[in-house]
């Protein structure tokens, strides 16, 4: 079994019903929840809205690839209403939105991949608060 750490955030509708749902799919089709954070507000991160944000991050054992991961994960992202991931510009930076859900892997065990759709470790967290404090809190135990 590998270990993923998951980060999700939700800005629109009813943030903590999204989040509750996305781990129950999430536990169902990634793999166990063995940890989950305390929701975190954060204000949005790259572009303006009026909508806080609610965030969390879990850690799940899983027997999927990061590849099947990242697929489960988008599939749970459109069940539960996002739209799409982020929109690309002509200049091919990202635009961030508003959205119901958004679930990004932001550790899969100490892999380090590096492709156009899939970067382990999440190549921002860093700079997110409202991704390294509740990871932080999960993470303190081990």
């Amino acid at each position: 079994m590998s270990e993923v750490y998951l980060g999700l955030g939700s800005n629109l509708g009813d943030k903590e019903d999204h989040i509750r749902k996305a781990i129950t799919l999430i536990g169902e089709r990634v793999g166990l929840v063995v940890r989950q954070s305390s929701l975190v507000s954060s204000e949005p991160w790259g572009f303006e809205s009026a909508n806080s944000f609610l965030n969390a991050v879990i850690c799940c054992e899983t027997s999927l690839t990061p590849r099947q991961v990242l697929q489960t994960t988008q599939q749970i992202e459109r069940e539960l209403g996002k739209s799409q991931r982020h929109a690309t510009i002509r200049n091919k930076t990202t635009r961030y939105h508003d959205r119901p859900i958004d679930i990004d892997i932001l550790l899969y065990d100490d892999l380090i991949i590096d492709e156009p759709d899939l970067k382990i470790p999440h190549p921002l967290m860093q700079q997110r608060d409202f991704v390294m404090k509740p990871l932080n809190e999960i993470t303190a135990a081990d």
